[in-house]
């Protein structure tokens, strides 16, 4: 009982639990928010948001596929919260500041990953929608969701998991 329980706890430093705990909840707060905004702002449907989001690897044709190519969006979305998840987590076992101080490198992370995402992965993608300059409005909400909904859980699930 005591060897199970000892295998279990989520004391012990893990870096598969700090991947997967930083990537699940760094997905959930991004497309949540993505879900409210884009349906505040336009009426966007989620079906729409993630079908976009597989448009970075279909194209324009991604809106054509149902809820097909929604799924393949939302796979798509998570599977890139956990490569952003799996870079801070390999960084911080050379960079150790990125642990002992995870909310000023969580921030900063996010807002990384905010610029790499629109000014280098989606202008490279297949994105029909690439090339728009967004509102300033638009812009910070997306820079802060990207800190505090992204950068932050994975910085916080790396210490926690560090330890």
């Amino acid at each position: 009982m005591v060897a199970a329980s000892s295998t279990l706890s989520t004391d012990r430093p893990s870096g598969l639990r700090a991947i997967l705990w930083g990537g699940l909840i760094a997905g959930a707060c991004d497309i949540t928010y993505a879900f409210i905004f884009y349906y505040l702002r336009s009426g966007t449907t989620p079906v729409r948001i993630l079908q976009s989001v597989a448009s970075g690897a279909l194209g324009a044709n991604s809106f054509n596929g149902g809820f097909a190519t929604a799924t393949l969006g939302l796979f798509f979305h998570f599977l890139i919260a956990y490569i952003w998840a799996t870079l801070y987590y390999l960084a911080s076992r050379k960079l150790h500041v990125l642990v002992r101080v995870p909310y000023v490198c969580g921030v900063l992370y996010g807002a990384l990953v905010y610029a790499l995402m629109n000014y280098v992965v989606v202008p490279l993608s297949a994105a029909p929608f690439k090339g728009a300059t967004p509102s300033t409005a638009t812009l910070v909400k997306g820079l802060l969701i990207h800190m505090l909904g992204i950068g932050l859980p994975i910085a916080l699930a790396t210490r926690r998991y560090s330890k």
